[in-house]
Formats: structure tokens, sequence, C-alpha cells
């Protein structure tokens, strides 16, 4: 349940259930509508890099008020504290422990822009507390915790938005839609291409952390790895304990565009993965080079993500493979055909910041009406969405090196999947000069996934990667009915 205190840790409260009547009772968007008039009162937490970009759109609505900065740095305070106090007119308060800013019965909204690791714990103590969230992409670091962040909006009755911003793109509804009720053929691949550069963390030693900085705070329920510079603020996407590597960054904006093309109630049934980390040798753990192939049975899945430092600029696209043709930048190219048709209004590739200030609305304007059903992308889409970073990254942890001469044995039984295979080892060589012939990739395992279970068939070693160990004091809380 939630602490109001990580020090007390309830000594106050005699049971659990009172404790959630309580906080929740006291909270004014507790299930009553709010007026438009009335005033929505915000906590921002994590305040370093994309929290401004939150604090920018949150401190630019009528009648919405950033009450708290959250972070346990607190050398930002002071720069941010000022920034929204230019902008609004008053300045916040700024405390490190999200629990602070839990305990105040006249917050509304808690805004979570904290490494991934927190996502989860936070959310289901915002909800327990009364709180309705807005939580960044992934939803969460692991299938068992969005499951459980699922089931706390739903028993606490919570308004729980998921930050991925093309949802509220009415042009990538509208395409996914006419993908997805055939409109050029039945969908049989979807293939996503993530290529982003990404430099070296580099190699650093473990050394004190700043005295402004808790850093037991930040580290609070993942395993404490010794403070690196290389670490906080932002490297730590690239390690597991923390981050979900490329593919549940970036990744998960293409994964929600292309589930939403997909035939409705599609689940993953198998997935495979392989890559590697190359062109520099650093700390850092995720792959900068992965290709993950996903059998929905209907149609197929496939994600190729490339991050070499020294890469060609930014590319986000989706293509969708249809029985008729390809759906590829704005056209449609019938088979057959060299020249495609263009495809009105259809939404432009690229990072998907066009549509934040809209989706950061729907959200303030569920708050408001108490609508759930009203979100353009609610926790059960981040939840579902975040699933499939997470099995392509079971996978590939699972996986053994092996050289580059050892074709993949089974891709889905996709065509399209092994050229995106020799398209990876052509782009090794051509932009690192990576030798081949004594080069190697972790070649993941085929694992097959029950979706209505959430759980890997015959898999005890996947199935273990499904959830994760936290650190006393910042268990992960039971949801019960």
């Amino acid at each position: 349940m939630y602490r109001p205190n990580r020090r007390t840790a309830l000594q106050h409260i005699a049971a659990s259930s009172i404790a959630a009547s309580i906080t929740i009772s006291g909270t004014k968007s507790s299930g009553q509508v709010i007026g438009a008039n009335e005033r929505v009162r915000v906590a921002i937490a994590g305040i370093n890099g994309r929290g401004q970009i939150h604090m920018g759109v949150f401190g630019g609505m009528k009648n919405v008020e950033i009450a708290y900065l959250v972070d346990p740095d607190s050398r930002l305070f002071k720069p941010r504290s000022a920034a929204v106090e230019q902008r609004t007119g008053k300045r916040p308060t700024c405390v490190q422990d999200i629990r602070t800013a839990l305990e105040d019965p006249s917050l509304d909204v808690v805004s979570i822009v904290t490494p991934n690791h927190w996502h989860a714990l936070m959310t289901i103590w915002a909800c327990q507390a009364g709180k309705d969230v807005y939580v960044e992409k992934p939803c969460s670091h692991n299938v068992a915790e969005g499951r459980r962040m699922v089931e706390a909006a739903q028993k606490y009755d919570r308004i729980v938005q998921h930050g991925t911003q093309w949802r509220s793109d009415p042009k990538w509804r509208n395409y996914t839609a006419d993908i997805r009720n055939g409109k050029y053929g039945k969908l049989q691949t979807a293939n996503i291409e993530i290529f982003r550069p990404r430099k070296s963390i580099g190699t650093k030693t473990p050394v004190k952390p700043p005295r402004e900085l808790d850093y037991d705070l930040w580290v609070g329920p993942a395993p404490l790895h010794p403070y690196r510079t290389n670490l906080v603020h932002y490297q730590w996407h690239w390690i597991w304990d923390y981050g979900n590597g490329e593919l549940g960054n970036l990744g998960s904006h293409e994964f929600e565009m292309a589930r939403w093309a997909m035939p409705e109630n599609a689940a993953p049934q198998s997935v495979v993965s392989m890559g590697g980390r190359y062109g520099y040798q650093d700390q850092g753990q995720t792959p900068n080079t992965q290709l993950t192939a996903y059998d929905f049975g209907e149609a197929k899945l496939i994600c190729q993500q490339r991050g070499l430092d020294y890469d060609s600029p930014i590319r986000m696209a989706i293509e969708f493979h249809t029985d008729a043709g390809v759906i590829r930048g704005g056209k449609f190219f019938a088979k057959g055909k060299q020249a495609g048709e263009a495809i009105a209004d259809a939404p432009a590739d690229g990072l998907p910041e066009n549509y934040a200030r809209a989706h950061f609305q729907n959200f303030i304007d569920c708050v408001r009406s108490r609508k759930s059903a009203d979100l353009n992308s609610d926790v059960l889409d981040g939840h579902q969405t975040a699933v499939l970073a997470h099995l392509g990254n079971i996978s590939y942890r699972l996986g053994e090196e092996v050289p580059f001469g050892k074709q993949p044995a089974d891709l889905i039984d996709n065509p399209l999947a092994y050229e995106s295979f020799d398209g990876m080892k052509r782009h090794l060589v051509d932009v690192a000069g990576v030798d081949l012939s004594s080069a190697s990739y972790r070649l993941g395992p085929t694992l097959q996934f029950d979706g209505q279970a959430e759980e890997f068939v015959a898999s005890p070693a996947a199935n273990q990667l499904l959830s994760g160990a936290y650190r006393t004091g910042y268990e992960l809380p039971k949801i019960t009915s």
C-alpha cells in the first residue's frame, strides 16, 4: 500500500484498507467530475530531460497548476522552479521524494518522467493515494509491473494515460484504421525501423554521488549499482536494471502504431530477437543493433533497430505489407506497380512530438470528466505495447553468441525478416566496418508466448524475466480485488 513517508513507513496507519480510503477520499479528483474552471494541480516527477516538456505543456494549460517538481537531484530545483514561475507566475514546491507530494490531499495528478524502473511503483502509489497519472513510455520496466499498473488503475478508478503521443494524432488514427479495416488489402507484415544514432556512454569508475543527489532514492526499487557519471541522468536507458534499451524507448511509439493497425485483439504468439552492441566498447548493456520478429498469427511484426553513433540521420518509420501491396512513406504501392498512390492526410514519419500537447490535453480533459474510456492511450494500451518491447528484450538476453555465418533457423517463416537480417549485416559492414568473418552476434531463442496468461510456454528462464526483484521498502504492492 502507498507509503506516505519512507521514514515513518505507515506508522500512523492501522490497516492498508483504511489508508486507501482516507487518502483517496481527501482528493478532489477521487471520482468527482472537476469543473472547467476548477484548478487541476500537478506534480511532475523527473525534471531533468523530458520533464521540461511536461513543464512547458502543463504550464501553458488554462486552470492547470504545476504544484510540485519532484526529483532526487536537488541541483535541478532552482533553475526548473524559476522556469515554471516565469511561465505561470507561481513557483512550485520542490521535493526529492514523490511520497511527500502524495501526502497533499489537494494534489490531483502525478506526471511521471522518471527512469523506467520507477514507472510502475510510482504509478501504483499515486493511484492508491487517489491521484491520476500521466506516465511516460515505456509504461513499465517488465511485464508483471504493467499488469499490476492496469489492476491499480481499475481498482482505484484512476485516469492513467500512457505517453505515446501519436495516439492523439487524427492522421495516425485514420491511417491505421484504414489498414486494420483492409482498405489496402489484408495486413501481412508490419516492418518497423528505428534508426537513431547513439553515442558511446564510455567507461567510468564508480565515484561518490553528489551531495545534492539522493542516489539511493534515485535507484529506488532497482538493484543498487555503484554511482557512475555515465548512469545518471540519461544513460540508464542502456542498463538493464534501469532501462529497456531502444526497443522500449523509441520502439514504444512505433509498437503502439503497429498494434493499432493489427487485427482487433491480435496478440504476440512468439518472438525471436538478435543483435549486439557494435562500434565501441563501453559499459552499456543493451544492443545498439537489434532485429526482433513477432508472430501474431494472422500478421507478423518485424522491428529493426540501429543505433551506431556515426550512423545516418534519425529515421523512424513503419511499412505495412499487405496481400495487395506495400504502404510506405504515405503512399500505397500496389503489387506490380512501380509508382505509389499518395494517401490523403497520411501521417509523416519521424519523432512523435507534433501531437504532444493534444495528448496532454486529452489526459487533462479526462481528469476533469472522469471518463477513462475517452483516453487516447490508456494504461492497458501502454501495457500491451510495452509487452512487445519486453518480449523482444527477453529473447535477446537469453541468447547465445554465434558467428555471423550461422543464419537464424526460424525467423517467423517470413521472407522480409530474412531480408532484414541480411540488411543488418550489410549495415554493420558498410557503416561500422565489422569483419563478419570473425565477428559474432547474439541469437535469442524463439519463445512461444501465451498472451492471455501473459507468460511464456515451457520456458522457465524466460518467465523469470517477466518480473523483477525489488529492494526493501520499494516492493511492488499487490493489488487485491
